[in-house]
């Protein structure tokens, strides 16, 4: 991967997507810890060539700064997107003042948001980081494919009030949220957990169900051992391959590694 194709590019950097027309899209998880690297770096473009190398046309992204001092003031999802020539949408889960910090989705794809907004947290735990969730319809060919993209907390009563409410009517259940869906993200949940469980229940995780599985775990980069970076998805959705995007320049970019999932999306 040759960060160098992605520096200072004010285009396009990526292929137009193939296969969209026939319903075949790739689809990305990143959790990218605000692009502060393992070396300490803050580098938005390391993380733009890491998404670039994959191809993805749907980037689902976690962790992500919006003026904020710490990573000086970068609106980190314009930039990402503007270096993948993508459109982004950003859902702010904490608010600062002027400082922002969340989720973010990026598509090339003709796009709309649906809905942005917070996810329960526990009330005898107001310090808890707030979480919220962000839902984008993309075309892919004649059809509109759901996309939700969130962050779980990290206690696990907190995890199962948010998965309740992602099932519930605001989002997977809405009447708008219909299929073809996929939910992804970073869950903060091994497949033993009651959370994992009960988001297990209402979709399919996609990589019991994947024609193709490459590599296992995504967290933490250095010695990946923690399945918490996760695709489900929901009627009329084919995985065809699944993927833990693993490498030198992935390793260094973040502390999670990306998850990939090729997808077809069913005729009709």
């Amino acid at each position: 991967m040759d960060q160098g194709a992605v520096a200072g590019g004010a285009g396009a950097i990526v292929p137009e997507p193939e296969g969209v027309a026939a319903g075949r899209v790739t689809l990305l998880t990143y959790n990218i810890r605000h692009c502060r690297g393992t070396d300490g770096r803050v580098a938005p473009e390391r993380v733009a060539a890491v998404i670039a190398a994959t191809g993805a046309d749907i980037v689902a992204l976690q962790e992500v700064d919006v003026g904020r001092a710490r990573t000086g003031g970068l609106d980190q999802s314009d930039e990402i997107a503007r270096l993948l020539g993508m459109t982004p949408h950003f859902h702010p889960a904490l608010h600062i003042e002027e400082e922002r910090y969340g989720d973010a989705i990026l598509t090339r794809l003709p796009s709309r948001l649906m809905r942005a907004g917070p996810l329960p947290g526990l009330a005898r735990r107001p310090g808890l980081e707030p979480r919220g969730a962000l839902w984008v319809e993309v075309e892919i060919g004649t059809a509109r494919l759901q996309v939700v993209n969130t962050h779980l907390g990290l206690r696990g009563a907190e995890r199962i009030a948010q998965a309740e409410a992602l099932l519930g009517a605001g989002w997977l259940a809405d009447p708008a949220c219909r299929a073809p869906t996929v939910l992804l993200g970073d869950f903060n949940a091994t497949g033993w957990t009651r959370a994992y469980r009960r988001l297990a229940r209402g979709l399919t995780d996609a990589r019991r169900v994947a024609a193709r599985i490459e590599g296992r775990a995504s967290f933490p980069t250095r010695l990946p051992l923690l399945r918490l970076d996760r695709v489900f998805v929901g009627a009329g959705v084919t995985v065809e391959r699944l993927a833990v995007v693993d490498g030198p320049l992935p390793r260094r970019t973040s502390d999670h590694l990306p998850v990939l999932a090729d997808i077809r999306l069913s005729e009709g």
